[in-house]
């Protein structure tokens, strides 16, 4: 995942999920639904996004490692 100096509302996030729910691990794809019904950061906005960005192109090794990031990201909230 890239650096991105861009700022992504929860919208964008919410669009970026609905786009990859279908590849997402099930329990996932729940703890998204919850973690999107919070007040978020812009911070973990960003960080959201890309964890979700081509995530369905990502190898196998890189969807562990995005996942792994993404259950960090749900726990501090």
């Amino acid at each position: 995942m890239g650096e991105c100096n861009l700022d992504h509302s929860k919208k964008d996030v919410l669009k970026k999920f609905e786009s990859q729910r279908e590849n997402l691990p099930e329990n996932l794809s729940s703890q998204w639904v919850s973690f999107l019904e919070n007040d978020l950061t812009q911070s973990d906005l960003n960080m959201a996004f890309h964890l979700l960005k081509k995530y369905d192109l990502a190898s196998e090794d890189e969807r562990r490692e995005r996942e792994k990031k993404m259950k960090e990201l749900f726990q501090s909230y």
